[in-house]
């Protein structure tokens, strides 16, 4: 628990249901809520925070201001990034294509916070500005960003609603660029980069997007699917394990299906794979409870969207960074590949300076404690 904002949080208060915890289904077609709990109370958004640095990336693309070819330059400060990361080296330097690829799968901060700087003109707190207005415009009320990365920041805030909005929106304005969240790995410098996102294997239609964990939030996920021609976004905070995080979103998906007349799998991928452990997420009764849109069951599906995307394994040539081609073969991958923050190594980030927005009227339950026995691995 928390004294007077001083105290270390326990990541146990993290899970479904808890203090932390907070969630949203939306049609993504028609933007209507289906399921929500808690999605306008303020949480600390950890790594979904690379949605928006990736949503500002895919429009300087869209707006020729940078290329997939462009050179990224990595500074000190952008090197010196907790993990999850690269391991980038000051002075050295990745195309635009490789950070996005580096972001969508292995959640780097170094890449981050150097693709910041890049489209922030040299100034990742000038990016995170760049961030909040565009935030702003998007719609998106109650988030304010400081970094591009998502490492912690006390000020750092959004909400599940405003983070599945981001999502939508990605979808909805980057149509070709979306289909890199369904990355399943790239290979950087002769190394393999897994994403984190395991839904894509695990549950039938996921196609993106982030995961997010830092303490101080618990396990965070911003994720879509489509079945007949429909999608859903969704997105939960506070999950106490990236397990149980899963699972619930899983579950909160076929809900959500299930209310647009979408008929689930006689034997659905999610259950087939999590046997027995959906009904405890089920009956997870937030403060106030669930509530649940109005069921819109046998709806005709009027346009069918095209099939999802098949995820794509990307293999980046160090001789020829510019350039993809595809992978081959897929590599063996580690049976144990533990996801963002699911260590105990301990790595403090980097003070930053403060910028000129307002800070929130609200907090978030829990303040971040900027010290290296508060801060894990994030991503």
């Amino acid at each position: 628990m928390l004294a007077s904002g001083l105290g270390i949080a326990s990541p146990a208060l993290a899970q479904i249901g808890g203090e932390r915890y907070a969630a949203i289904v939306l049609d993504a077609r028609s933007g209507n809520t289906l399921i929500a709990a808690n999605p306008d109370e303020r949480r600390y958004p950890a790594s979904l925070t690379k949605m928006m640095t990736l949503y500002m990336a895919f429009e300087a693309l869209k707006d020729d201001r940078i290329e997939l070819s462009t050179p990224v330059p990595v500074s000190y400060s952008a090197a010196s990034m907790a993990p999850s990361k690269l391991g980038l080296t000051p002075g050295m330097s990745l195309t635009v294509e490789e950070a996005i690829l580096a972001l969508v799968t292995k959640s780097a901060n170094d890449a981050a916070a150097a693709l910041g700087e890049l489209l922030g003109g040299g100034s990742e707190d000038r990016f995170a500005q760049m961030m909040t207005l565009k935030a702003r415009s998007l719609g998106m009320r109650n988030t304010t960003f400081r970094n591009a990365s998502g490492l912690p920041d006390i000020d750092q805030v959004s909400t599940a609603r405003d983070m599945a909005l981001l999502g939508q929106r990605l979808i909805k304005d980057f149509p070709d660029r979306y289909t890199y969240f369904s990355t399943p790995h790239f290979v950087f410098r002769g190394r393999t980069h897994w994403n984190h996102n395991r839904l894509l294997q695990e549950y039938d239609g996921a196609d993106g997007i982030k995961t997010g964990y830092v303490d101080d939030s618990g396990f965070n996920l911003v994720a879509s699917a489509q079945r007949e021609g429909v999608r859903l976004v969704a997105a939960v905070f506070g999950g106490r394990t990236g397990r149980e995080r899963d699972r619930h979103m899983m579950s909160l998906l076929d809900q959500g299906f299930t209310s647009l007349g979408v008929a689930t799998p006689e034997t659905p991928m999610a259950r087939r794979a999590l046997p027995g452990l959906l009904a405890s997420a089920q009956a997870a009764t937030p403060h106030g409870g669930w509530r649940t849109a109005a069921r819109a069951t046998g709806r005709a599906v009027a346009a069918r969207a095209a099939p999802a995307p098949k995820a794509t394994a990307f293999r980046l040539q160090e001789s020829r960074p510019a350039l993809l081609r595809m992978a081959t073969t897929r590599p063996a991958r580690a049976a144990a590949r533990p996801e963002q923050g699911d260590t105990s190594r301990v790595t403090a980030p980097a003070k930053r300076q403060a910028v000129t927005f307002t800070k929130p009227a609200e907090k978030p339950a829990a303040k971040p404690q900027k010290t290296a026995a508060n801060t894990r691995r994030a991503g």
